[in-house]
């Protein structure tokens, strides 16, 4: 749902005067796929009813860029984009009691910090995700349609650099918080996630724009590729060290 997230923010703040309709279509058969998963996880929840959704949702979306309905189809991405982040509120487990109630910040982090950094983890990891893979779909997007723009190539990646320093300042602060008041937890795997999920792709996201620059869009996009999988990892190794912690890595 993160990804969905992010994805569908990556396709918002895209031109689709300068893009053409079939990458928004095809990409929302991406989301479509991804809340199909989610449903099949969470079956039976409410976070499962949000997940048929946002399948509803995008399906109906590809069908607008289909028939070249784009403004329809803003409007769906707009909608997507707000129900994916209640999925993604919804799958933080420590903003939430665990049982019925589901009662709002009322878990184990009973500080004000530990709350608002757990209401951010999950949308900044979304962005992150989103855009990277975004700015890494639209590259490969330039090889089907090689005389669109850079603009909004150049825009995603911007994105993509403005999540990562998002993504760097709340681990950071749940990375401090943590190491305030206790041990680190597997402190060689907090160095591995930190060097491979953000400082990484921060390299990579450089080295696509300075190759954007001759311009060569497929060396661009082999770059972010490799951007796509850093980051991957790393968000996965945030959620699993966070696991025992009270504050995000």
């Amino acid at each position: 749902m993160r990804l969905a997230f992010g994805l569908t923010l990556a396709m918002t703040v895209t031109s689709p005067v300068q893009v053409t309709a079939g990458f928004f279509r095809n990409h929302l058969y991406v989301v479509l796929g991804l809340s199909v998963l989610a449903f099949l996880v969470v079956f039976g929840s409410l976070a499962g009813g949000v997940a048929a959704v946002v399948a509803v949702l995008s399906y109906a979306g590809s069908v607008c860029y289909l028939y070249q309905a784009i403004r329809l189809g803003r409007i769906v991405l707009v909608l997507l984009a707000l129900v994916t982040l209640l999925g993604v509120l919804l799958g933080t487990p420590q903003l939430f009691f665990n049982d019925a109630s589901g009662t709002l910040f009322s878990n184990a982090s009973t500080t004000l910090l530990g709350s608002v950094l757990w209401l951010c983890d999950g949308p900044t990891s979304g962005l992150l995700l989103g855009f990277t893979l975004g700015a890494m779909l639209l590259g490969h997007w330039y090889l089907n349609t090689p005389t669109m723009q850079m603009g909004p190539l150049r825009r995603l990646l911007a994105l993509m650099v403005f999540a990562l320093f998002l993504r760097i300042l709340v681990c950071g602060v749940g990375l401090g918080a943590t190491c305030t008041e206790g041990t680190l937890p597997a402190p060689w795997f907090v160095v591995l996630r930190w060097a491979t999920g953000l400082a990484a792709p921060l390299v990579m996201a450089w080295m696509a724009e300075r190759t954007l620059r001759i311009p060569n869009t497929q060396s661009a996009t082999g770059i972010l590729y490799v951007a796509a999988v850093t980051v991957f990892t790393g968000e996965l190794m945030s959620q699993l060290l966070s696991v025992t912690t009270r504050y995000p890595l």
